[in-house]
């Protein structure tokens, strides 16, 4: 297994310095290894990369990994106020939508373990800590840009301005958002979000954008018509300043106006002249003609209007469109793109589609399958053309069309193996609900109260053993005016639990030492004993070897959350599943799995949401023996994992 790594992070010095309560210099960290789950396409280790993580662990693993000063732009949208925003919308598939429900409920902040993530003071060094660490990625020449509303937008300049410097900002963009809306009370519809664009260096990467001008934009940038027909307006041939050269000087007798001089020397203005591209006035005052049909289009401006979000899997998914923009003025075709807060994957889909590398992660398992299934549509599709021009080369190929991917492949890695940690999480929030806990979320240590008790719940991979009990001693013997009970919440205890209990509590039985500590088993406890305990989901899968093909054939499959999902919402009617398949969002089978990472050989992705899978699959089989394993996801995202032998 790879060693962990130390990764330095040089200090911010721009101005201003914002301050808030617990400010924190971010000056090293300890760099995890990745853990490789998944790959897919044409070789992958080349490609783009996926990974599942807090985004800080992934950017030292990045640091430490080769890529200091290697990223050429990053793209972010990170969370604006309310972790409900990024609450996944699910439904199930089918022709008429069977039904819709939450998917992932739990909030970013109890995912990263900050004790409450929207508090204004943990939010700013949430942000600066990770802004720092992208600084040290970015290329000299690289640009960031970060998506965000009026929520912390003056907040995140300001930290921007302390890590890039305020020189390095070039533009604050306002997006219209959404259609108008209409007030009930005092105040104006907020319609725009924020892109606030920073460099690193002073000599940036840049391309300068154009849109297309609509036909009453024409006739009233280029108000004039020539002999031929050809739409032009007229610009001066003189510009501001002194000029000490030639075109200071008096061309065919003509001096330009006092305190200006000639944009172009003599014999340029002659070529203009010749080629009728002046105009003459009456009164002799020469201007270029400037032709429509000849001009790059309208520059595109800091407020962009007619790009607004759709109606996504996640409510937050950003319009292509915006990424296009970013993408083409800030980097070159086979420039590396970064996005830590990849969402559903809009960044990393764009980049593929405009021949840019990229490298995306989110702490949410569901953004990264979302991701995933987004890009093996698309690189599926890229796979068939590129098939396609090489067995019809005389093909001529569009010259609008977009340049050749820089990869057609990608992995997923996991840091630090954050799975366990989002399952300790979501049973953290069911126990508490469950047993009727106040959650604490200014406390760092306790999770909540239970009348007059703390709460403590213990992680819940491992039964209760003596060192968590030491663990919350040492808590308490911290805490010397702390004088509440304990309640320490398990889902099983090792025995040497009540001997360490029993001589911790023998001095508490008369009542006047505090801090007594109890511990409830969620598993046998009688008041309880109810807690909800989760039901893996289920496949029945048969794979076999089939003269020279490999078939693999789905027979049945079970959601036990999605009927509990779909129980809780539906009231007196009990949902109805007619067709299994329904609750499967895509399929992936590796003919040759090797027990560790899964290659992606095989997917089945309905394009639609009203679309179901195949379930019955052939594919082509590798010599001698083999294990095949069929990959099931469902739509609230858990993965179901069936392997068998072949020989």
């Amino acid at each position: 297994m790879a060693k962990e790594k130390t990764v330095e992070i040089k200090p911010a010095k721009g101005r201003p310095m914002l301050q808030w309560v617990g400010k924190r210099p971010l000056k090293r960290m300890t760099a995890f290894p990745a853990q490789q789950v998944e790959i897919f396409g044409d070789n992958p280790e080349t490609g783009g990369r996926l990974y599942h993580g807090d985004n800080k662990e992934v950017l030292c693993h990045l640091l430490a990994n080769g890529f200091r000063g290697k990223v050429d732009l990053i793209y972010i949208d990170p969370p604006f106020d309310s972790g409900a925003d990024y609450v996944r919308k699910v439904e199930l598939r089918g022709p008429k939508g069977i039904a819709k429900f939450d998917g992932e409920t739990y909030t970013l902040g109890e995912q990263i373990q900050y004790t409450d993530i929207w508090a204004n003071d943990n939010y700013l060094q949430f942000m600066y800590e990770r802004l720092m660490l992208m600084k040290e990625l970015l290329e000299e020449t690289g640009s960031i840009y970060l998506h965000c509303d009026w929520h912390r937008q003056h907040l995140l300049r300001c930290l921007l301005d302390e890590v890039f410097g305020s020189a390095g900002f070039r533009a604050e963009i306002a997006r219209e958002k959404c259609n108008p809306k209409n007030y009930t009370s005092a105040g104006f519809g907020n319609v725009h979000d924020t892109i606030l664009f920073y460099t690193k260096g002073d000599a940036p990467f840049w391309s300068r954008l154009f849109d297309t001008r609509q036909e009453e934009e024409t006739l009233d940038d280029f108000p004039k018509v020539d002999d031929q027909g050809r739409r032009y307006k007229t610009a001066p041939l003189h510009a501001p300043g002194i000029r000490s050269g030639e075109t200071g000087r008096p061309w065919r007798g003509l001096t330009p106006p006092p305190g200006n001089h000639w944009r172009y020397i003599h014999t340029t203005l002659d070529k203009f002249d010749t080629d009728g591209l002046i105009e003459w006035s009456d009164t002799g005052n020469p201007r270029k003609k400037v032709f429509e049909d000849d001009s790059d289009g309208v520059a595109v401006q800091d407020i962009w209007l007619g790009i607004k979000d759709g109606a996504g899997e996640y409510p937050t998914e950003k319009n292509e469109i915006v990424l296009e923009r970013i993408l083409c003025a800030s980097s070159s075709v086979g420039a590396l793109v970064l996005d830590c807060f990849i969402g559903s994957g809009t960044t990393a889909a764009v980049a593929q589609k405009l021949g840019r590398r990229w490298i995306g992660c989110d702490i949410n398992k569901g953004a990264i399958q979302t991701t995933s299934k987004r890009l093996q549509t698309i690189i599926r599709d890229q796979m068939a053309e590129r098939a396609k021009q090489k067995k019809t080369p005389e093909l001529i190929k569009d010259e609008n069309a977009p340049p050749e991917p820089a990869q057609y492949g990608f992995t997923i890695s996991r840091v630090n193996d954050y799975d366990l940690q989002i399952q300790h999480n979501e049973a953290v929030n069911l126990a508490c609900e469950h047993i009727g806990v106040t959650r604490t979320k200014a406390d760092g240590f306790f999770d909540g109260t239970l009348g007059k008790r703390l709460v403590k719940i213990a992680p819940f991979n491992h039964p209760l053993s003596p060192p968590d009990l030491e663990e919350i001693k040492k808590e308490l013997e911290a805490r010397s005016e702390e004088q509440r009970d304990v309640m320490v919440v398990s889902l099983g205890k090792e025995l040497a639990v009540e001997k360490w209990l029993d001589n911790w509590n023998r001095l508490r039985k008369r009542g006047d030492v505090p801090n007594k500590i109890e511990v409830v088993e969620l598993r046998t406890d009688a008041k309880y004993g109810k807690f909800f305990a989760h039901k893996p989901a289920t496949a029945r899968v048969e794979i076999k070897r089939l003269k020279s093909k490999i078939t693999v054939e789905i027979k049945d499959f079970i959601s036990p959350s999605i009927i509990e999902r779909l129980e809780d919402q539906s009231g007196i009617l009990k949902p109805k599943i007619d067709d299994w398949r329904a609750m499967v969002d895509c399929v992936m089978i590796d003919p040759a799995y090797d027990g560790k990472v899964f290659n992606i050989v095989l997917s089945d992705i309905p394009e639609k949401k009203t679309d179901l899978i195949q379930g019955a699959y052939e594919l082509d089989p590798p010599k001698g023996k083999t294990i095949v394993a069929v990959k099931i996801v469902d739509m609230l995202g858990e993965e179901v994992l069936v392997t068998r032998e072949l020989s």
